[in-house]
């Protein structure tokens, strides 16, 4: 018998304290502000990894970008929920609307911007190893236009974020 995990309470809202089964309503979720990159929630908590399978959902603003430019060794797939975002794709832009999704298979170079004229929301599922994952920073011009690149390419998330204030 699988045990339910206890929701622990914060001020920014609660998250699994331990492992087990759990409903946690998104509104009720931990939220974390990102420092300019919008608000983030995970789902998880510090005992209560999800080692197979990522979820988060993400809500930007209009030009915010949800991280940097990147490309990693692990699948991800991306659903707009509401409002509409850019997303930057192997060089490229693309509009997204509530209802797109979005597949990226293992070192696809993408990231988010949200556009329109309100926030976006954005569903984000990412498969985990059980090793590190490998996350390459590539320069591009499309991403340094919308301030989500790197000047110099990387494979260092410190150096890439560098520039960031810690949240």
């Amino acid at each position: 018998m699988v045990p339910e995990a206890p929701l622990e309470q914060t001020e920014n809202g609660a998250f699994p304290a331990g492992e087990g089964w759990f409903v946690l309503n998104v509104r009720d979720s931990r939220w974390f502000e990102t420092g300019g990159s919008g608000f983030y929630t995970t789902f998880e908590g510090e005992n209560a990894r999800f080692t197979e399978l990522g979820f988060g959902l993400g809500v930007l603003h209009p030009g915010e970008p949800n991280a940097l430019y990147h490309g990693e060794d692990a699948q991800e797939d991306f659903l707009v929920l509401s409002g509409e975002c850019l997303l930057l794709v192997e060089g490229q832009e693309r509009l997204l609307r509530a209802w797109d999704f979005v597949h990226c298979p293992n070192w696809t170079e993408h990231i988010f911007v949200g556009a329109g004229d309100g926030p976006c929301a954005i569903l984000m599922v990412g498969t985990r190893k059980h090793e590190r994952d490998k996350v390459v920073y590539p320069v591009s011009d499309v991403a340094l236009r919308h301030g989500a690149g790197v000047e110099e390419e990387t494979s260092d998330g410190r150096a890439a974020y560098a520039r960031f204030p810690e949240t």
